[in-house]
């Protein structure tokens, strides 16, 4: 279990993380969110003892990570897929780091089968490519068969086929009792894998819950709806306190559901050619949730 408690951290006059509490329980996929600048790399490096934190505490099974020993048996975390030395192959990579954790040289050949880089590992990893050095980084963070993994952005530079093999190897990890913490902007993929969330922006907390109560904080995916008299039926959908948007030939309405827009069109005769239901994604929810939060939007001025 990781317990975070006020933790916070300051570079000079600026906070970037600013007195967060949260919990990742041990048994779930927990999603990490927030926008660019948000403090998520900041927060994972204090979690895993990279980074001293300014006032407050990240504890790794009720301790501060730097208090334990050989750590990867404790922790297994991908921060940066770079992290490796050009000149070194990917098994000798892994062994330098087994030896320092006390760990057998066959868990070296454990991990590269598994994170599907047996083929590979005697090449030099600075010739491998972003996605097989983000497979490198998650097989170091198997290596100690840790009961805690930290990813940050570990589905950059993946294929489809490596982002569903990571998928599943979340879902696995999670299901054999394991604290799983991942940050990462892919919502659709946070969608299918996480079990709960943590959303932060401009480095304090937005929310921690699950994905389904986060989602559902949203205003609602809305009802896209198309008229033989659209114009006329906007005027009224508005009169009954509707909000409506003009979108891709149709009308986006909110503020309503679907039932009261069609017995509103049939009360004033009007006919319907499409009413349907949008359900809110978890996209939905976070850029409604963190408006506030942006830190750097793309066409601002400064």
């Amino acid at each position: 279990m990781i317990e975070v408690e006020g933790l916070t951290k300051r570079f000079g006059g600026r906070t970037v993380v600013d007195g967060l509490t949260f919990a990742v329980r041990p048994g779930r996929v927990t999603g990490f969110l927030g926008p660019n600048g948000a403090g998520k790399s900041t927060t994972l490096r204090m979690v895993v003892g990279l980074c001293a934190p300014s006032s407050g505490a990240a504890r790794v099974g009720g301790v501060p990570f730097r208090d334990r020993a050989r750590g990867l048996r404790s922790v297994g975390a991908l921060l940066d897929a770079g992290d490796v030395h050009g000149g070194r192959s990917g098994r000798a990579h892994l062994w330098v780091l087994a030896r320092a954790n006390g760990l057998p040289r066959g868990r070296v050949d454990e991990v590269l089968a598994e994170v599907g880089l047996a083929d590979a590992a005697g090449r030099r990893a600075g010739g491998w490519s972003l996605g097989m050095r983000q497979r490198l980084g998650i097989a170091v963070a198997l290596l100690g068969d840790p009961p805690v993994l930290v990813f940050d952005e570990p589905l950059n530079g993946l294929d489809p086929e490596g982002v569903r093999w990571v998928r599943g190897l979340f879902r696995r990890l999670a299901g054999e009792g394991r604290t799983v913490f991942v940050s990462s902007h892919l919502m659709s993929e946070m969608e299918h894998t996480a079990d709960d969330l943590v959303v932060v922006g401009r480095g304090r907390l937005i929310a921690a819950e699950s994905l389904a109560a986060f989602s559902a904080r949203a205003g609602g995916g809305g009802v896209r709806v198309r008229a033989d008299d659209q114009e006329t039926f906007a005027r009224l959908l508005a009169a009954e306190g509707a909000a409506v948007t003009r979108r891709d030939g149709g009308l986006l309405v909110t503020g309503v559901d679907a039932r009261r827009v069609g017995e509103l069109a049939a009360r004033r005769r009007v006919v319907l050619t499409e009413l349907t239901a949008r359900a809110s994604s978890l996209e939905d929810a976070f850029m409604e949730l963190t408006a506030d939060s942006v830190e750097y939007g793309a066409g601002e001025k400064r």
